[in-house]
């Protein structure tokens, strides 16, 4: 027994020197929560973020291996900037710069058709009533008749090649021809406009001395007689294009020269013999003609407007004449409704402007190309 109990002792003796010489334990997660939440700190002590992320020691960079990326066939795009071939319709989309030369072909073999074309002299050999002043008279009224109702001059243009083709095959009183106009207008207004007037409109501007039902009429009559032909070249289809081309800086357009060759396209409307002119010889001479009041001392004509046009100065000649005429006021200098138009500031009071009263004859002598 003394034995056993001396082995116990022994063995409880080298157990204690065994803890006694074991190291102290490491404090684990929850020990090291434990005493931190006994801890209580002031409220100044607990550190922000901004301290924590400044305090932080900025982390070491890695050196991981490269990563291989495979390489990704990418396919180059290549834009065309070649500009397009008439260089003074660059970047301007209703000019039409890559079409422009196969519409202006077009609008050429149009404006010969005979269809679209009205006589030159229907006055004398279709008409009993109506005479070449009464036809300018309308004319000069419909002018204020677009100004009333602000419609666009393309308006204008058809609106008189609509009366003057039906003029052309019928024979009217004169106490229709205000009726023809009102009602050619309405069609070209359906035409042209975004919000054409109404036919009470037109009825209410002739003091109501038409009723709706004729002016209906009259309508129906001129889209029968024309068989809906409505579509024709005039003045105005070709000007933009030949003002353009006569701009010098294509970057700051002449304003001036725009408004003086629009006031000198409408007043030709006025003059009857200016009808045995096509459209385009009218639209080139003035562009002779406004360059000339701007500038007399230039050329009014260039070879760009030559290959533009395709007329020399020599085609132009008479055509230039007569429009010259109207703006000296030789003809119809009692009808001022267009020069009242363009005598406003918003066109730069272009009706003004004076121009020479005669032109050099050098000016109309063929320009080299």
């Amino acid at each position: 027994m003394a034995d056993k109990e001396n082995a116990v002792r022994l063995t409880r003796a080298a157990k204690k020197r065994a803890l006694e010489e074991r190291p102290p334990p490491q404090p684990t997660r929850a020990s090291k929560r434990r005493s931190g939440a006994d801890k209580r700190v002031v409220l100044g002590e607990i550190p922000s973020v901004s301290n924590l992320a400044a305090a932080a020691p900025p982390p070491q960079p890695s050196d991981p291996k490269p990563r291989q990326t495979r390489k990704r066939s990418v396919r180059k795009l290549t834009v065309d900037v070649t500009p397009p071939p008439h260089s003074d319709d660059d970047y301007d989309p209703q000019m039409c710069p890559a079409d422009a030369e196969d519409i202006y072909k077009f609008l050429l073999s149009m404006e010969v058709e005979p269809k679209r074309r009205p006589l030159s002299d229907y006055i004398e050999a279709v008409q009993n009533d109506v005479t070449e002043n009464m036809r300018a008279i309308l004319v000069d009224w419909l002018v204020e008749v677009a100004e009333e109702y602000r419609l666009v001059s393309e308006t204008l243009y058809l609106t008189i090649s609509y009366i003057d083709r039906f003029l052309s095959k019928h024979a009217v009183h004169r106490q229709k021809l205000q009726l023809l106009g009102v009602s050619s207008m309405l069609i070209a207004s359906k035409y042209e406009e975004i919000s054409p007037p109404h036919v009470e409109d037109f009825c209410y501007i002739t003091d109501n001395t038409y009723t709706k039902d004729e002016v209906v009429k009259m309508e129906s009559d001129v889209l029968n007689l024309l068989k809906f032909e409505m579509s024709n070249p005039t003045v105005k289809n070709f000007l933009w294009r030949f003002i353009r081309a006569s701009q010098e800086d294509h970057k700051n357009p002449s304003l001036q020269l725009e408004f003086l060759g629009n006031y000198l396209a409408e007043i030709s409307l006025l003059d009857y013999g200016c009808l045995r002119f096509l459209p385009s010889i009218v639209a080139a001479s003035v562009v002779f003609l406004a360059r000339f009041t701007i500038n007399p001392k230039v050329h009014p004509w260039s070879s760009v407007l030559q290959r533009c046009t395709g007329y020399q100065p020599s085609d132009l000649k008479d055509c230039v004449h007569a429009i010259h005429d109207l703006q000296l006021h030789r003809k119809w200098s009692s009808l001022v409704a267009i020069k009242d138009k363009y005598s406003k500031h918003l066109f730069k009071c272009v009706a003004t402007l004076s121009s020479p009263s005669e032109i050099p004859p050098l000016y109309f002598e063929d320009v080299r190309i």
